[in-house]
């Protein structure tokens, strides 16, 4: 069955950092690209980050230079490691595969306030 478990967020000051896992079941990442989205209140969901099978990594400009995504293949997770906060980053995190989708995970919400 497949199943994508977010965590890793929490409150953190502007300038903060937090380190997001994703936990994949029922695939390998060995064989898909993955990818990170958030949603922020009122808005649509938006893709930030996405890592090939061949670890190449892209990212939306609004986070570029302060996110990098990673994978463990062997642990079948995916990690986003956030730095340099911003109050605009405030949003549910999200992964999934780049394609084809699967069923979303809960997210895991990460608010920059201070």
């Amino acid at each position: 069955q497949v199943q994508l478990v977010e965590s890793g967020g929490g409150l953190v000051q502007p300038g903060g950092s937090l380190r997001l896992s994703c936990v994949v079941s029922g695939f390998s990442l060995k064989d898909y690209a993955m990818a990170w989205y958030r949603q922020a209140p009122g808005k649509q969901r938006a893709l930030v980050a996405t890592i090939g099978t061949w670890d190449i990594t892209q990212y939306s400009d609004s986070v570029k230079d302060r996110f990098t995504t990673s994978r463990d293949t062997a642990k079948n997770t995916v990690y986003l490691q956030m730095n340099s906060l911003k109050p605009e980053d405030t949003a549910v995190y999200y992964c999934n595969r780049v394609f084809p989708l699967v069923g979303w995970g809960q997210g895991t919400q990460v608010t920059v306030s201070s």
